[in-house]
Parts: C-alpha cells; structure tokens; sequence
C-alpha cells in the first residue's frame, strides 16, 4: 500500500495538469486524477480514493474522555465529535471545567467547548505564535 495521502494524490494531479498545460497538452482533471491512481498501482481513480479514505483511520471516537492542552492551557473533557477533513480529522472537545484562553489580567474569554483539526497523533497543524501546536489531545486514563 502507498504512503500517498489524499491531498497530495489531488495535489499531483493538479501538478500533472499544469506540467502537460505548459507542454502545450490539455488534459482533464478526471484524465489527471486517472494518470496518478495508475501510478500508485490502483485501477482507477474511485478505488484509488478508497484506499486511501480508508488507510486514514479514526485514532478517537465521540465519548473518549480526552486531556491535552488549548493554546498551552492544560484540559480534561469529553470528545463530542470527529469527523475526516482532508489529512486529518475536525474534532468537537467539551471541556471539564471552563478555561480562559487570554493570559492578561485585565481581559478574560472562557470556553467551554472547542473545535479544531487534528493529525493522526492528536496535534493540531494550526501553531499559536510560539510555534506551539494550537491543541494537542489523547486519551484520558
């Protein structure tokens, strides 16, 4: 099986697209879509997809007690749900007790509830201004 992700199978087809447009050939994305699932050893674009749609499994599901950090701000809550967004997975986290996201005296905001991407290994690929993944989860023991 390929390490090929979704993104980056649409990604070379749009680069094939490009390559043969300034070549002087036209070729259609489904036509581009095609070429690149020929590559990677499948049959055709639909069971290209497949295989990869299926190679990206869930690493939470909804009900998982969950800890981590948001914005650098330690959390214990529940994950209320997860879906596939691209590479990675949109999540919905209810947190335990309310956390307040702004570190100035003079200034509060609370949450309760947060929703965000996550990779495979439960980091963000958003980075607060430190560099710092914007949330990292796992599960609870």
């Amino acid at each position: 099986m390929t390490s090929l992700t979704l993104t980056q199978a649409k990604a070379l087809a749009r680069a094939l697209r490009q390559t043969m447009a300034a070549q002087g050939q036209t070729i259609s994305h489904a036509a581009a879509l095609e070429h690149i699932a020929h590559q990677n050893g499948a049959r055709d674009w639909n069971t290209l997809h497949a295989r990869l749609t299926q190679a990206l499994e869930m690493p939470f599901a909804p009900g998982d007690r969950v800890e981590g950090a948001y914005l650098g701000i330690a959390f214990t809550g529940t994950l209320r749900a997860i879906a596939r967004k691209g590479d990675g997975f949109r999540v919905q986290i209810r947190f335990d007790a309310l956390i307040d996201t702004v570190r100035f005296d003079s200034f509060s905001n609370l949450r309760r509830q947060v929703q965000s991407v996550i990779d495979r290994t439960g980091r963000s690929p958003a980075l607060t201004s430190n560099g710092v993944p914007q949330l990292v989860i796992r599960r609870a023991p």
